[in-house]
């Protein structure tokens, strides 16, 4: 319908009887003279009164505060008597009471109109000392912020501020914090990832420090008293080992009788006749009286030891000197004169033959007389040092061993090579050796698997990590 003109005539019919109730309103429409007048009755669900102040406006925040001036709600020179508030503000800080609230909302903040009436409303409790019968304050500091709220209320001053601060938090403020929560979120999802990894990583390295623990034979709970506990064991296990080795002596002999030298791999030749004894023995082929192994300190806590003399401090060294109040030189005796100690010619009974005589014979062999002199090198019997280690516990005779039992191993297995070529005539005429025909293929691949048994036992992963913690300087 193209309306000519629209009348509204509200008319009262039924006041509400109770608080809450719907008015009833007549609404009469005035179209054209065509159509007949149309009376409708409608029932509007309204408060019983609305506050025109609580009607809502829809202004573009941009234009807030040229809508907020040309309604004449805000003065145009609102931004000169914002300059007097804030010298004021600057002015009431100064002074003010010492108080938690005041201290967290002072803090980093832009003092505003809503500030202002927070501070007021601590000041009431600070300053109510000065409150007199009439309800004012008699503080400079409560007069000074009223005075401040004042000034912010005086042509709605505190609006054109709100204002302001609404259109620079919609353009700046929450944009730069949606930035941020972007940023975040990106960096939350980053985390989430290298959790997941961290977590793949930390079941990959459970398993290696489990795989670690059960090579080492510990269960891993505490792992250094635990190796501790394992390093006791260890010449236990290395007896064990030494058990194995007189299973080469027939490979011995035969790399010895190919080398022609009954004495070739010495140290390997021990081990397998007189199982894993200390250094000592083998170097002086007889046991000790008694054994002195250096000790091995191992540092059960995790915090540094403690000094065992108890940290006493006596000072400075130097000041434990007696002084005698003398000269620290030479001691007089009351002598000037040197002591002379000759006292002449001895007679000792006998004329001495003028012709010389016959000289002493110093010549005569410690093997005639019987005597039997000690070498100084076993230090008395008692094994020290290095010498106090058994043959597979020294480092140095330990890697000797291993060198000479790989030396008999390449050599075995060369015999073998030989045996496994078609012309082993000619071979066996190279090599020079009267008893090698007796062994045959089978004999040296059982000496050469005891000889991988020995090494591989020797050379486990367990045995080398214990052996290493026992001798590590740290």
């Amino acid at each position: 319908l193209n309306l000519a003109y629209t009348t509204a005539v509200l008319t009262n019919l039924s006041p509400p009887v109770k608080s809450g109730e719907s008015d009833t309103w007549i609404v009469c429409l005035g179209c054209f003279t065509t159509f007949h007048l149309c009376e409708r009755r409608f029932s509007l669900e309204t408060p019983a009164k609305m506050n025109e102040a609580e009607i809502p406006i829809d202004i573009h925040a941009g234009k807030l505060q040229d809508w907020l001036v040309s309604r004449r709600i805000v003065a145009k020179t609102w931004h000169q008597n914002v300059r007097e508030v804030r010298s004021k503000i600057s002015s009431a800080l100064t002074d003010m009471p010492a108080h938690d609230g005041l201290v967290q909302l002072l803090m980093g903040a832009h003092i505003n109109y809503f500030h202002c009436q927070q501070i007021i409303d601590i000041l009431k409790t600070t300053e109510a000392e000065s409150k007199n019968v009439f309800g004012r304050y008699g503080s400079q500091r409560m007069k000074d912020w009223q005075e401040i709220l004042r000034l912010y209320e005086r042509d709605s001053l505190y609006l054109a501020e709100a204002a302001q601060i609404l259109v620079r938090n919609i353009n700046f403020e929450v944009p730069g914090i949606r930035k941020q929560i972007k940023n975040f979120e990106q960096l939350a999802e980053e985390a989430d990832k290298k959790i997941v990894d961290l977590q793949r990583s930390e079941t990959v390295v459970m398993a290696e420090y489990q795989m670690l623990c059960k090579q080492l034979g510990i269960a891993g709970d505490n792992v250094r008293q635990e190796l501790v506990k394992k390093v006791g064991e260890l010449p236990e296990m290395l007896n064990k080992i030494a058990a194995s080795v007189p299973a080469l002596k027939k490979a011995i002999e035969l790399y010895g009788a190919f080398l022609s030298n009954a004495g070739c791999l010495p140290v390997l030749r021990h081990v397998a006749t007189t199982g894993n004894t200390t250094v000592y023995e083998f170097l002086y082929s007889e046991p000790p009286l008694s054994i002195e192994e250096p000790p091995v300190k191992f540092q059960t806590d995790e915090e540094p030891a403690e000094d065992t003399a108890g940290g006493i401090d006596f000072g400075d060294e130097n000041a434990g000197a007696i002084d005698f109040g003398g000269d620290a030189g030479t001691i007089d005796f009351g002598g000037a004169d040197e002591v002379n100690l000759e006292v002449g010619d001895i007679d000792w009974g006998a004329p001495a033959d003028e012709a010389g005589g016959a000289e002493i014979d110093f010549s005569i062999s410690l093997e005639e007389s019987g005597i039997v002199v000690e070498s100084d090198g076993n230090a008395g019997g008692v094994a020290r040092g290095d010498e106090a280690y058994c043959m597979f516990d020294s480092p140095e005779y330990r890697e000797k061993f291993i060198n000479e039992l790989l030396e008999l191993e390449a050599f075995l297995r060369m015999r073998l090579y030989e045996l496994s070529t078609a012309d082993k005539v000619q071979i066996l005429s190279l090599t020079m050796m009267d008893n090698f025909p007796d062994h045959d293929a089978k004999s040296l691949t059982e000496m050469l698997s005891h000889v991988d048994v020995v090494y591989s036992n020797l050379s486990s992963a367990q045995i080398q990590h214990l052996h290493q913690i026992k001798h590590s300087p740290k």
